[in-house]
Parts: C-alpha cells; structure tokens; sequence
C-alpha cells in the first residue's frame, strides 16, 4: 500500500508531459500499468493523442479507464448509443456529464439528449432541456414535436408547431408527420387544414410517407372525401401502407363499393409490379372487414400467387372460395402453370375448363405450350386433333403500328405488306445484330416437332417484330416506335425488344392484351414481370 500511495505522490507532481512519458515507461517496463489505479488518473491528465495510446495498452479496461478522457466525441456517439437502446437512465448520467465537462454549449449534442428524452417518453425533462437551449437548429424542434405527438400531448404538440412558424422557422417533412399526427388524435380538422396547406405550398406532399400522415389525418377527423382527394391526387407512388389506409377507411365508413373499387385497382397496380407479399396481406386484411370479396377479387390473388409461381397457394385458394370458381380463375392457374412450365397442374386446370364446358382456343394453346415445352409431341398431337374435331379455331397473332398517320397492321409470318422485302431484310440484320449480345431463341414453346433452325424462323416473324422492323426503316433516329398487339407479348419477343430497344437507341411502346411495355436502353418498364 505505501508503494502504492508513492507512485501517487509521483504522478501528482509530474508537471509536464515528458514527466507523464516518463512516469508512464516505469508502469509498463516494471509490469504494473494493467493492473495500477494509477493508469486512471494518468490518462486523465494525458494529451488525447497518448491517452488513447495509453488506453489501448489496458487489456480489461474498468468503467473509470473508459471515463476517463471524455470529450465531446465521446459523448456523441454514448448518446446516439442511447437512442438506439431508448436508455433514459443512461441518458440522465451522460446530461450530468456534459454540464461537469461544460459541453451543454453543443447544441448538436443537447439536441441528441433532447431525441432521448422524447423518445423514451420523458417529456417533462426535455421540455426543460428544450426551454434551456442556447441555440436551436430545425432538429431540436422535431424532435420536441414529435416527442409531445407520440407521448399523447397533442394539444403541446401543435402549440409547439405554431411556435416554430412564427419564429420564422420553416417545418420539414419530419415537422409536419408530429403535427399531422397530433390533429389525428384530436381530430382537429381545421388545424390539419392548415398544416396540409403549409405541406401542399412547401412542395413537401412529393414525399409519400407525408401524404400518408393527411390521409390518415382526415380519415381520422370523419372526410373520408377529403382523404380520397389527397389520395387521387398523389403525384408520388402510393405504397402499401397509402391503399390500406384508403380502403379501411371507405370500409369502415360503410361505402364497401368503394373500398371493393380500390380493392381492384390494388391488385392490378400489385399484379403488375409483382408485390405478391403486400396483395396477399391485403386480401387477407379484406376478407377480415366487414367488406366481402368477390370472385373477381379471388381471380386477382389466384394471378398474383400464379405469376409468382406459387401454383398450389393459388390452387388452394380457389377449391376454398365460398362461391363456385368461373373459367378465368382455372385459365390463370393454367397461364401460370404454362409459365413456370408445371404439367401436372396445368393438367389439373385443363380438366376443371373441360368440365365447365370451355373450348377456347386459349385453353388448348396454353396446354399445348406446356406439353411442348417438355417435348411431349404425342400430347401436343392429341391436343391438335380435339381442337380440329371440336372444330376451335387459334386466333392468329396480330400488330398495329401507325407511321404517317397510317395505320399498318402485320401478321405472324406474313408478306402481305407492301414494304415486305424490306421488312425482312431490316429482321435478317437484326437477328445477326442481337446474337452479338448472346441473345439465343427460346424455341422450346414451338409447337412444332421441327428443326432449331426452323423453330428460330417462326420466333423471328412475330408480329410486333415485323411492326417494330417496319418502324426502324420507315422513321427517323430517335423517333419512338408504338406498337399495338392483341395477344400477350412472348418471352421471346420481350427479350429481343428489349435488345433492339439498346442497338438502335429507339424507344418501343407496346400494348399487349395485359398492359404496356416501354422498352428503352435494354430494359422494360414491366422489370421482366408480365
């Protein structure tokens, strides 16, 4: 112990750093330094730069050894640490610490201890710390706002919100989502009014969480109307969270037309955009309400679980439904078995169309496509022959595109147009063109047991590539090409629009019986999913 308090009395009258060096080399030379309460008061009286050396040498450093150099750094990061793990008490021991080391001056660290406050519900100490501040940047205000929003203080909340306008501050995003959720709760209409006029002048409704927060403000002030405006009118992408919103509140509301209405175009808007997850929660969502599904909405799950290839979800849905399936629900398992290439499933639809009494041609192809795919020409065979004895005739594939105020209609292999000859040189060159960019013809849904060669040759005279070759040699650089087909675009004809779309720098819009493609730059606006 005597040794000890000497090598204290030493560290105390060392009075320049060399002195400390010195003091420090005798510790780690003689062993002491990991084991010395000595090391403690060393780096606190060490430059930063050689206690951090000092610190690193502690091989278990203590809660003192930690505490011991502290400076505004340290504390950033302690409190942002506290905001993650919403530490109130640890927050509480870190405000003492920045008022010992004289950092409350921090406005960015006083605004990170205002954050925690909030966050953990201890308004009463924020709003003190608030009310003390020296100095406020936009981040204190929100995180003051939201805080009294969040906390059940609404009324503070968008007294706060006045506040700020009137001493010249201008209310961001972040703003406005804690006042819009304070006129929630009070179902203060006017006041929501007003914050949506200072969101609609400030440009901030580009953000769709925000038009989310006035939808959501409306409906919960009783204006599902006013909701349906903000809505209609969005001009940013409307997520998930904007339609549940919108179509619980038409529901709740009893207006169940309405909510089925939006319920629709949700699930197009999901179909097509491939959000299998987010339609499945919201038909489940539905069936839950007060608003009943109806089979057209059944179809619209069944297309989006089969496009997924999750073929026996879509297929347990429809032997669940409460009401008898219609042929369109067993046509799209059958496109969809047809796409991810599943015979036995495929099979299963064909047979339910057969029983309802279903000769479309559709059916037959589709089928015939599977059995195709897997080189089953016997079954493609036996397809053939009931088609030509129930006497159902293939609709033949057709395209229009207009040059010059004409319209120029083409058919799958055909040379009736006037400008043939030209048409099938300008596909020749492009066959050759889009090889160089490993392009390779999908020939296995060819329903005829022929050569590669061959089957190439049927995939090459497409209709829509007849139009688009015809556009390229009769427009202008850089002039779009539109294209109307009355069938679904194949995969093949996809990939290689999309090809063309890049060589020849043309932008390719096609509306097929489903939806619109706009190729451009080697990409589709469908992302692949069609």
């Amino acid at each position: 112990m005597a040794i000890l308090n000497r090598m204290d009395s030493l560290l105390q009258k060392c009075t320049s750093l060399i002195h400390l060096k010195q003091f420090q080399a005798h510790l780690i030379i003689a062993g002491k330094f990991q084991f010395h309460p000595s090391r403690t008061k060393l780096l606190e009286l060490c430059a930063i730069s050689p206690a951090g050396e000092n610190f690193r040498q502690i091989q278990t450093p203590s809660t003192n050894d930690w505490n011991a150099k502290v400076d505004a750094l340290t504390c950033s990061f302690a409190l942002k640490g506290c905001v993650r793990a919403l530490a109130f008490s640890e927050a509480a021991q870190m405000h003492s610490q920045l008022l010992r080391f004289g950092f409350e001056a921090d406005f960015l660290l006083v605004t990170t201890l205002l954050d925690v406050y909030a966050k953990t519900g201890h308004l009463d100490h924020g709003q003190k710390l608030f009310d003390s501040m020296r100095e406020l940047d936009i981040a204190s205000w929100n995180a003051m706002i939201s805080g009294l929003a969040q906390g059940s203080r609404p009324n503070e909340a968008l007294a706060l919100f006045k506040r700020m306008k009137e001493e010249g501050w201008r209310p961001n995003d972040i703003t406005v989502l804690g006042a819009l959720s304070a006129c929630s709760q009070l179902g203060a209409l006017k006041q929501g009014e007003i914050v949506h006029g200072y969101v609609v002048d400030e440009r901030l409704d580009s953000n769709v969480i925000v038009c989310d927060a006035v939808i959501d403000m409306y409906v919960k002030c009783g204006f599902v109307d006013k909701a349906y405006c903000v809505f209609a009118s969005m001009s940013c992408k409307k997520s998930l969270i904007t339609w549940n919103t919108m179509i619980m509140a038409f529901a709740m509301n009893g207006d169940g037309c309405k909510a089925l209405e939006l319920l629709d175009q949700m699930f197009c808007a999901c179909n097509h955009a491939g959000l299998v997850e987010e339609g499945v929660r919201l038909f489940d969502i539905i069936k839950e309400s007060r608003v009943k599904p109806n089979v057209k909405h059944y179809g619209s799950v069944v297309d989006l679980l089969g496009r997924a290839g999750r073929l026996k979800e879509a297929y347990d849905i429809i032997n669940s439904m409460p009401m008898v399936p219609d042929v369109v629900l067993w046509q799209s398992l059958l496109g969809a078995s047809k796409t991810h290439g599943n015979v036995e499933m495929a099979e299963k639809a064909s047979r339910k169309l057969v029983e309802m009494g279903s000769i479309s041609c559709g059916d037959f192809v589709l089928l015939s496509n599977v059995y195709a795919a897997q080189q089953r020409w016997h079954d493609v065979g036996r397809l053939r022959e009931a088609m030509r004895i129930k006497d159902v005739r293939k609709v033949p594939g057709f395209s229009y595109t207009e040059i010059d105020c004409r319209i120029h209609k083409f058919l799958n292999g055909h040379q009736s147009h006037p400008n043939s000859k030209e048409i099938y040189a300008k596909l020749d060159e492009i066959k050759f063109s889009i090889k160089s960019y490993g392009y390779t013809a999908e020939t296995n849904l060819v329903l005829h047991d022929i050569g590669e060669e061959d089957k190439e040759n049927v995939h090459n005279y497409h209709s829509e590539k007849l139009a688009v070759a015809y556009g390229l040699i009769s427009t202008s650089d850089g002039t779009p090409i539109h294209v109307i087909k009355n069938l679904r675009i194949c995969v093949d004809g996809h990939v290689v629009l999309k090809i063309i779309s890049n060589i020849y720098n043309r932008e390719i819009i096609v509306r097929d019986r489903a939806r619109f493609h706009i190729f451009k730059g080697g990409v589709c606006s469908c992302r692949d999913y069609w």
